[in-house]
Parts: structure tokens; C-alpha cells; sequence
């Protein structure tokens, strides 16, 4: 799960796969919440419980906005859209 979350990161960072990568960080991030710090009798738990609720927020934000400018997925997107452009 490490390399989910370190290879993850770093496409998140590149901005490669954004979308994708976000939703599946998403649900790790969900998963995770829901089987380690269930435990809502304790406050340490549900402060991490709900950190994990507030990072999948924070990726659905991507899943729905997507990567920007400066991101891979935009120059991968802007060299189709030139290739595809015929005069």
C-alpha cells in the first residue's frame, strides 16, 4: 500500500493520470478511514477519521476539477488537440 500511495503522490504532483489516480487515493483514503479509526469512542480516532474524510474531499476535488495548467495531462491533451487540428 505504500507504493499506491508514493507513486500515487507522485502523479498527483505531476499531474499525470490526475482523475484517475485521485478517485482510487480517494477510496484508499475512505477504506482506510473505515477499517483503521472506526473506533469513534476514542477522540485521537475520530480526529484521524475524519483527517482521512477531508483528504478524499480534497482528492474527489481533483476527480472532479481535474489537473491544471501546468500538468501532463494538459500538454498530453494540447498536443492531440494540435495533431487533430488540420488547416
Amino acid at each position: 500500500m505504500i507504493i499506491l500511495e508514493v507513486i500515487g503522490g507522485l502523479a498527483i504532483i505531476t499531474g499525470w493520470k490526475t482523475r484517475s489516480v485521485a478517485f482510487i487515493l480517494a477510496g484508499f483514503s475512505i477504506l482506510s478511514a473505515l477499517i483503521f479509526h472506526a473506533d469513534f469512542t476514542d477522540q485521537n480516532m475520530m480526529i484521524m477519521f475524519m483527517k482521512n474524510i477531508a483528504i478524499a474531499g480534497g482528492f474527489l476535488f481533483l476527480v472532479a476539477h481535474g489537473s491544471g495548467a501546468y500538468a501532463l495531462d494538459s500538454l498530453t491533451i494540447n498536443k492531440r488537440k494540435n495533431l487533430s487540428v488540420v488547416d
